[in-house]
């Protein structure tokens, strides 16, 4: 992930978004496959909004990253988070995405 650099965005091609528009996941195509990144815990709202830490704290949200094409014994759901609250996504469902070339989903 960290491979693509500023032009990531060129390289998504699933956004996950819940009804209040917030940005929630993404999919990505990287040259290992499509891989799934997501924020989890605590983090900012916004460029002005800032989490109630400690003195250098560092409660931002930690990156959950994985590969959605995973094996087997993956689990389906996978974590995420937005400033409604906490969110679990299907591996399968984001795979039909894929496939269909939907660029958005919107969660309800």
């Amino acid at each position: 992930m960290d491979e693509l650099g500023k032009g990531r965005d060129e390289h998504a091609v699933v956004r996950v978004r819940c009804g209040r528009s917030h940005h929630v996941a993404a999919v990505f195509d990287t040259v290992d496959g499509l891989v799934f990144e997501a924020l989890v815990g605590p983090h900012a709202h916004g460029d002005r909004d800032f989490i109630d830490t400690a003195h250098h704290g560092t409660a931002h949200g930690t990156r959950f990253v994985d590969f959605l094409d995973a094996d087997a014994f993956a689990d389906d759901l996978l974590p995420a988070r937005c400033e409604c609250g906490t969110h679990e996504l299907s591996r399968a469902e984001l795979q039909r995405a894929v496939q269909a070339h939907q660029r958005t989903i919107f969660l309800s």
